[in-house]
């Protein structure tokens, strides 16, 4: 596991476009974290190190936009689901599973649908300050080269 600790909204998007910038279809990032802790800065960073220019909101109430850059990006948000198989009707195995990149805010609502292989990256807000800890931990064979690949930006926010 890698852990950054950012002292701003900048720091963070930074460290998400890194992200993004070494991002390839197929990958799965899925962000765990209080409202308000930087999962939405974060997915900025990741959407526009993908290569995607425009404004990225968090789709709160349409549960996915699509992003297009050198891959598309798909940005879930599923806090409002109640249950995992509601995104049946989004067809999201198509988006996880595809030829885009996917980000998932609200992870933990994932439950049974939860993939096998993804990078998980926390993001916790210290109390009192604007510091956020993120934690990124590769899960499954596929996502181990991300140790090395973001090991030599441990530098950003810390």
């Amino acid at each position: 596991m890698l852990i950054w600790l950012t002292k701003s909204d900048e720091e963070t998007y930074q460290l998400g476009k890194v992200i993004g910038e070494n991002a390839r279809p197929g990958d799965i990032f899925l962000l765990y974290g209080d409202l308000g802790s930087g999962k939405t800065v974060l997915s900025r960073g990741i959407s526009h190190g993908a290569g995607y220019k425009g404004l990225v909101t968090s789709p709160t109430f349409t549960l996915m936009n699509i992003y297009e850059g050198r891959y598309p990006v798909y940005h879930f948000d599923i806090y409002r689901i109640n249950y995992p198989e509601e995104l049946y009707d989004l067809d999201y195995e198509e988006f996880f599973f595809g030829t885009g990149i996917t980000i998932v805010e609200w992870s933990e609502k994932l439950g049974s649908l939860l993939p096998s292989e993804y990078l998980k990256i926390t993001i916790s807000q210290i109390a009192g300050e604007n510091t956020r800890r993120i934690a990124v931990e590769p899960i499954g064979n596929k996502y181990i080269i991300w140790k090395e690949l973001l090991k030599s930006n441990e530098g950003i926010g810390n």
